[in-house]
Order: C-alpha cells, then sequence, then structure tokens
C-alpha cells in the first residue's frame, strides 16, 4: 500500500476527480472538507468510480486544534494536496476578509503541524491569475514570466499563499513543496459519477454552458467581441480536470519519493494552447449536437484577455500531460449535466 495522502477540499469539484486518481494509483486517502462549497454525496460517486470510500473529516481548517485532530487520528499522512479555499473573484471583492482569513490561515495551520506529524510535503492548489493579463512577448506564459498586481483579493491569496510557502521552507522547515498554476479545469469524470455544481448562477463558462442548454439558463452571453483575437473572444487555455487530477498524482509522487527533487518548485498545468470563448460554443454544439441559446454582451471588468501556459517544464519534468481532444471533454460535460437532470438535481 503506498502512502496516506490528506486532501483538503476534496469534496470538491478538482479535489473529488484527484481523490479517483490518487486511489485508483494505489494512494489511500483522507479527505478534509467543511462542506461549505461542496456535497456530501460526492463520497458515494468516489466510492463507485474506485470501489474505495476515502476516510472523511468534516473540519473547518481555520480551527487549528480540529485539524491537530485529524493528523492525531491519521499519524501516517505523510503528504497533503491543499485545494481548500473559497474561490469565487466576484465575491471576494465583496468580501476580502472572509478570503484572506479562510485562504490564508488555513494553510498556515497547515504548515505549522506538518514537521509536528512528519508530513513530508505538500501540493498546493494555485493558478494562472497570478501572471495576469501577460505581455504578447511573454505567450505562452512559462513559470518564469513575470507576476502581475492580482485583481482580485481570490487572486492575491493565491500570491501571498505561494509566498508564504516560499518563506517557510527558505526559512528552513524540514518539508518540500510543488505549487501547481492551474488554467481553466473543464469537463467531468468520464463515468458522470462527479464532475463540477457550483451553487447558486456558475461564475465559469462550462457549467453556463451546460445549463443553458438543459434550458436552466435562458441564454448564455459572451463577453466582448473586439478583443485582440482570431474572433474577437476572449482565449484560456482549458484543461480537462481528469488530466489535471493525474498532474498532482505526479507531483505527489516526485515530493514523496524523488529525494532529489528541489524543496520547492513550480509548474503549469494547461494544455499549452488557447481557446476562445466563441470556439468553446461551436465545439460544444458540434460535440453534443445541441445548439445554443447565446449572444454578444459588453465587455466584463476585470477580464483578461488573452493567456495560455507554456506546460512543457511539466510535460518534462513530471512526465504528464494533457492530451483529451477538446470535444471529449465538453461531452463529459454535458454528460455530467444530463446525469445531474436525470437525478432531479437540476
Amino acid at each position: 500500500m503506498k502512502q496516506t495522502i490528506l486532501v483538503t477540499g476534496g469534496t470538491g469539484f478538482i479535489g473529488s476527480h484527484t481523490t479517483v486518481e490518487l486511489q485508483q494509483a494505489g494512494y489511500k486517502v483522507v479527505i478534509v472538507d467543511n462542506l461549505s462549497n461542496s456535497n456530501i454525496q460526492v463520497l458515494d460517486g468516489i466510492e463507485k468510480i474506485t470501489g474505495i470510500r476515502p476516510a472523511f473529516e468534516k473540519v473547518d481548517l481555520r480551527d487549528k486544534e480540529a485539524t491537530e485532530a485529524v493528523f492525531q487520528k491519521y499519524p501516517d499522512i505523510e503528504g497533503i494536496i491543499h485545494f481548500a479555499a473559497s474561490k469565487a473573484v466576484g465575491e471576494s471583492v465583496q468580501k476580502p476578509l472572509l478570503y484572506y482569513r479562510n485562504n490564508i490561515v488555513s494553510l498556515v495551520n497547515l504548515l505549522e503541524l506538518m514537521p509536528k506529524y512528519n508530513v513530508k510535503g505538500i501540493i498546493f492548489s494555485s493558478s494562472c491569475t497570478v501572471y495576469g493579463q501577460p505581455k504578447p512577448e511573454n505567450l505562452p506564459v512559462t513559470e518564469a514570466a513575470p507576476h502581475q498586481k492580482a485583481t482580485s483579493p481570490y487572486g492575491n491569496t493565491k500570491e501571498v499563499n505561494e509566498q508564504i510557502i516560499y518563506d517557510y521552507i527558505h526559512s528552513g522547515a524540514p518539508i518540500k513543496s510543488i505549487v501547481l498554476r492551474y488554467f481553466n479545469p473543464i469537463g467531468a469524470h468520464p463515468t458522470a459519477l462527479i464532475g463540477e455544481l457550483p451553487n447558486g448562477v456558475p461564475a465559469n463558462l462550462i457549467p453556463f454552458v451546460t445549463q443553458t442548454a438543459m434550458g436552466i439558463r435562458k441564454e448564455l452571453t459572451i463577453f466582448g467581441k473586439d478583443y485582440d483575437t482570431p474572433d474577437g473572444t476572449c482565449i484560456r487555455d482549458y484543461i480537462y480536470v481528469v488530466d489535471l487530477a493525474k498532474a498532482h498524482v505526479a507531483a505527489m509522487r516526485r515530493v514523496l519519493d524523488d529525494e532529489d527533487s528541489p524543496a520547492i518548485d513550480y509548474f503549469n498545468i494547461g494544455t499549452g494552447h488557447g481557446n476562445t470563448t466563441l470556439e468553446i460554443v461551436e465545439t460544444f454544439e458540434k460535440a453534443t449536437g445541441v445548439k445554443l441559446n447565446w449572444k454578444y454582451g459588453p465587455r466584463r471588468e476585470g477580464d483578461i484577455e488573452k493567456i495560455w501556459g507554456d506546460c512543457s517544464k511539466a510535460n518534462k519534468v513530471l512526465g504528464w500531460s494533457a492530451d483529451t481532444p477538446l470535444d471529449q471533454v465538453l461531452a463529459s460535460a454535458w454528460k455530467w449535466q444530463q446525469k445531474l437532470r436525470e437525478n432531479g438535481i437540476m
């Protein structure tokens, strides 16, 4: 049996898919989640896919005593994958202190407890938001691209947390870390047993697309059609959530098993190319045979014009790549939406 991994936020979108990949790679998983933005029934989906129900503790990581109790109960935890965070950009602008307390205090508590309980490594869930809008000469962005000032408290918490991890390791803390900077995770597990389930009106494009296709939303608005891109709509690097989950398994393996790996390292996790919003809509229609009701709207404040990643470092060093075709990824998102309807959820 491989090592035991603590997955914080493990009932969330990326956390649940990563739990599946970890279990299928032979790791034992303990999930910690306060269920503020996810559902306990996700554990049923994980169990149906893998045949194993992960251990689960309902804990708020801001509570250091409750967090420490998890390490006391599971003394064999060797690695942490830290997803747990508030993540809505708009809400973070309205409630900055909530975001700073939730996203920063939880990480500080985990880092303080790691040496005490002999936890060797932590994979941190960061974001390409740290790059802001890269200059044209920095596209595709590499891990060495300059960071821009964050446009939201949410984005700033990713930047601050990266710095906290760096400072802690630089001070001589006996731990290792890999920081994964994701681009835009989309899709759902091919079984349609787990997927993305946003609360209320989706802030992300793909759930809005699938909900519009299902008739839950009246229409989809594409914000802006006069950007400096091939069709005038924004460009993003959309990565399949299952491919993203596999990157965490590769990163965990490197942190725990490769003695020569650096104490801290950074990897872009994306496909290495961008798609426009219009391409996503058109590919979804082709992949599913469903016509979308959509229109153009004005540009949205804070939207980045274009960004995609240079992911060659992750390809080479982690031996990982994102290779699922976009039409397959979008079809998986639609299959998940249909399953939600079947189950009477939406």
